[in-house]
């Protein structure tokens, strides 16, 4: 099968969805994670648009990157003006990339109407930019945009414009469903027919979500010819955001077996997902095919014995091909072999009849009662059962801590937490302030305990989620809070339950430090 080149957009238009706001340092780590994972172009920003992307194009030419090429972004020449005077243009070329995008109108409708300038002019541009940036020695992608709508309008003139860029010399031209509202037919036949008119050009596609299609919209232009294919990590972008390369990938290469990025390179998928989510601040998709959390995730009892038997039953790939696990979900529903399952994970001597069994089944039934679910705090699960067995021992105490909220807040201050805890004769009592009780008590705990224990340091909180479970009662209702950490490394979530919300905070928090500073320890012991 052809080999498919990746073209990643997550630091341009990736950038222009709504909330995300990359440093250059955030935007250098997303190279170097790209990089790694075998991309072979990413598309980092407009040299012209800011000082920022600037800064970048500067430091990036001092990275050593082992697989993938920078491109800087920018448009044609502007409506009248000579290329070598363009401000824009001449910024592409101080970006000091080898590999240039430049993206140009190929619908009759935006030259008319948006550009205000003729027909003519526009193939001017597009010919003349293409040719300039050619002669100083560069790889030349030009992106026609709205090349579907143009086509539906005006087939002929669409055409024109990838020839304005085949003639000056484009290495390759990119057809670009803009405003994200093809379906997949629709692509197939335009894309096939611009391959046979260009026989000899590499075809590139660039698919917006608009209709919820960038990704099937993508796998069709490929099955029509096209060789290069553009997109962004978690379909990040503008408006409903671009084609998601987290299933692009591993559709064309487990699925379609063409060769996109390195075999050994897609077990790290999973992982650069979630580090650019995380890097983005952004909550990763968690329902994502391929990448997310609930991906190989079973939950019913019939699909969790099915599974056990043999996976194919209900995963359409290993789960380890693109680095991701499979996860049995602990629930009313999940069936009686699945907890034993779990608990084995723990004490792989325990059958269902053993005594200790029937004792955590019991206990786990009494804290789903009261409120407890770990389908989705299955570290929390993890130590009850521990707990349970006397196979844990606790890292620290809690002696007692006070909660004082003050309003109005200032300077985004309005709680601080007076706290004491025992680790082992030591008492240790501190006072921390925080943007609301709960981040303060977050503060206090780790102020208490991070100079007995380092790496609490490396915790990081990446999700809070309170739910009230009986509402009816109003505000003495009693909540389910769940909280997300992570290390960098591995991601966990632990839960607390109360009709206390800084109490079930406090249950969860306890839990996502000890479960880090228990795994580290088994880690310690392992090596």
């Amino acid at each position: 099968m052809a080999r498919i080149s990746i073209y990643d957009s997550t630091l341009r238009d990736g950038a222009q969805a709504q909330g995300i706001s990359y440093s250059v340092d955030d935007k250098i780590k997303i190279v170097e994670r790209l990089d790694a994972l075998g991309i072979r172009y990413i598309e980092a920003g407009n040299p012209g648009s800011n000082p920022k992307d600037l800064e970048f194009f500067a430091r990036a030419a001092t990275l050593k990157l082992a697989n993938a090429r920078i491109i800087a972004f920018g448009a044609t020449r502007k409506v009248g003006k000579r290329v070598a005077d363009d401000a824009n243009v001449q910024s592409l070329l101080k970006a000091g990339t080898s590999s240039i995008a430049i993206f140009g109108k190929s619908w009759d409708y935006q030259v008319l109407e948006i550009l205000r300038t003729t027909l003519d002019e526009n193939l001017a541009m597009i010919g003349d930019t293409v040719r300039y940036l050619k002669q100083h020695g560069k790889e030349v992608v030009f992106d026609a945009e709205h090349f579907f709508d143009g086509w539906k309008d005006n087939p002929e003139y669409a055409l024109k414009t990838l020839a304005a860029a085949v003639e000056a010399g484009a290495d390759c031209i990119a057809l670009c469903d803009t405003n994200g509202g093809s379906f997949p037919d629709e692509i197939f036949e335009i894309t096939r027919t611009v391959c046979a008119r260009f026989p000899s050009a590499t075809v590139g596609i660039h698919c917006h979500n608009d209709s919820e299609m960038a990704v099937a919209n993508s796998i069709r232009a490929v099955q029509a010819g096209a060789t290069q294919v553009q997109g962004t990590i978690n379909g990040l972008g503008e408006r409903c955001g671009n084609a998601n390369l987290c299933s692009i990938i591993p559709n064309l290469q487990l699925k379609l077996g063409h060769d996109c990025i390195p075999a050994d390179s897609l077990r790290h998928l999973t992982s650069v997902a979630r580090s650019v989510a995380e890097i983005a601040n952004m909550p990763h998709n968690e329902k994502a095919p391929y990448v997310g959390g609930h991906a190989f995730a079973h939950k019913g009892g019939m699909h969790i014995d099915a599974v056990v038997k043999n996976p194919i039953s209900y995963e359409h790939i290993n789960p380890e091909l693109v680095g991701n696990t499979r996860r049995v979900l602990m629930s009313e529903v999940a069936g009686r072999s699945t907890l034993l399952a779990r608990i084995n994970a723990v004490d792989p001597r325990l059958s269902k009849d053993s005594p200790e069994t029937r004792r955590i089944m019991d206990r786990l039934k009494e804290l789903e009662h009261e409120g407890y679910q770990f389908e989705a705090a299955e570290s929390s699960f993890e130590l009850v059962v521990r707990k349970m067995l006397g196979r844990y021992t606790p890292f620290f105490e809690l002696v007692e801590f006070k909660v004082i909220v003050n309003e109005p807040c200032v300077n985004e201050v309005n709680s601080s937490v007076i706290i004491k805890v025992r680790v082992g004769d030591q008492e240790v009592l501190t006072v921390a302030e925080g943007d609301g009780p709960v981040n303060a008590l977050d503060r206090a705990a780790r102020k208490a305990l991070e100079r007995l224990y380092p790496a609490i340091g490396e915790i990081r909180l990446t999700d809070y989620k309170v739910r009230v479970l009986d509402s009816d009662k109003a505000s003495a209702a009693k909540v389910r809070v769940l909280i997300e950490s992570t290390d960098g490394r591995e991601n966990w979530t632990t839960i607390g339950v109360s009709t206390d919300i800084i109490n079930a905070s406090w249950q969860a928090l306890v839990d996502a430090i000890e479960y880090k500073l228990m795994r580290d320890r088994e880690a310690k012991r392992a090596a």
